[in-house]
């Protein structure tokens, strides 16, 4: 089975050019984009190089592609609109889930299923990862029954889960131990961008499974960065959600303090999006938290778990994150409201309570 893929437009960018960029990057219309085949081998990885498509592509040469056995670990509020998205392009998908029912919409759409990780890995030439936290993304991958049992020369895994770097490297380690190639790339942007295929990837670790998967990543994204050693794309993506929290947070103190001293808080999202601080992050979910509702894109315990391993990453290089660490305060009031599993926009909440419940 052949799977379309959409031509890549960013930049692949080394670990020192990539701290001078923003992971903001402008999209190309889609109407620009040639689609061609996905250039996958059934035969070992390492033999292989990626052909490079342009809109020039002649639709004869975009035929020549092999497709890949694609696995997909993780059927979570990110994982399954991205392993959807591989599917509708018609790439061959094998899935796992913790929970099969999450499994099922996807297996109604031409998905195989496996019992475990390990025989997903198995069964495919490259199997992504989409867990919530370290511990779960190390016990999908090293655990028992976990993909690495399943993994061998010629076979690729590829993280696209949100840990720290020592826990990427120590996945990394595991898989290459078996002889399997590894990349991490933790992506930025929540639920809609993973639905729409606007995702970007923050990759590392083995080029050459990074220029091999780049297809499938612009399946699921608009852009994507190699950064180097594994490791930097764990640490890029930390820095990002840090910054993103601490966002959050302020923004959410400026909507309570506009409408405290009498201000309309809508007209304060309206001066804010056409300003030098404009945010879509803003002028999207201002309006629904003026309104106290909170419909999840990216939870908030996933926001606060972020935090707290950005700040130990500041910790390890004696990097001072005041702002950061009173943001992660913010956030652990509000989990302890009930708020995890609401949009991390919730964080707001944690400072209304403290407006009710001054300290004595």
């Amino acid at each position: 089975m052949s799977c379309l893929v959409k031509t890549n437009y960013s930049h692949q960018l080394s670990s020192t050019a990539m701290a001078m960029c923003s992971s903001f990057c402008p999209q190309i219309p889609n109407q620009l984009r040639a689609r061609p085949i996905c250039p996958f081998p059934t035969k070992p990885l390492f033999t292989l190089s990626v052909k490079a498509f342009s809109s020039e592509t002649s639709s004869a040469s975009s035929k020549d592609g092999l497709s890949a056995r694609i696995g997909f670990l993780g059927l979570g509020i990110m994982g399954s609109p991205m392993a959807q998205n591989l599917i509708k392009a018609g790439c061959d998908v094998t899935v796992w889930n913790r929970t099969k029912i999450k499994c099922d919409p996807l297996i109604s759409l031409g998905a195989k299923y496996k019992s475990s990780p390990q025989e997903v890995a198995a069964s495919c030439d490259v199997t992504f990862a989409m867990l919530a936290n370290p511990e779960s993304a190390l016990e999908v991958a090293c655990g028992e029954h976990g993909a690495a049992s399943g993994m061998s020369s010629g076979k690729g895994y590829v993280d696209v889960s949100t840990v720290d770097g020592a826990t990427s490297k120590l996945i990394g380690g595991r898989i290459n131990a078996t002889g399997a190639s590894f990349l991490e790339a933790p992506v930025s942007g929540s639920k809609k961008p993973a639905v729409d295929g606007q995702l970007i990837f923050l990759t590392a670790g083995d080029k050459s499974l990074y220029e091999l998967v780049a297809p499938l990543l612009d399946i699921m994204g608009k852009s994507r960065f190699y950064l180097g050693d594994v490791g930097n794309g764990a640490a890029m993506k930390l820095v990002v959600n840090m910054i993103m929290g601490s966002m959050m947070a302020s923004f959410s103190e400026g909507l309570l303090l506009s409408e405290k001293v009498g201000l309309d808080p809508s007209v304060l999202v309206e001066v804010v999006s056409q300003g030098a601080i404009s945010s879509p992050m803003y002028s999207t979910k201002g309006p629904s938290m003026i309104q106290s509702m909170y419909p999840t894109a990216f939870p908030l315990k996933h926001q606060q778990k972020d935090l707290r391993l950005a700040l130990g990453l500041a910790e390890s290089v004696s990097q001072p994150t005041p702002i950061a660490a009173a943001a992660n305060e913010l956030y652990k009031v509000a989990k302890s409201h009930g708020l995890s599993d609401q949009d991390f926009s919730a964080v707001i909440e944690a400072l209304k309570a403290k407006l009710q419940n001054p300290p004595k």
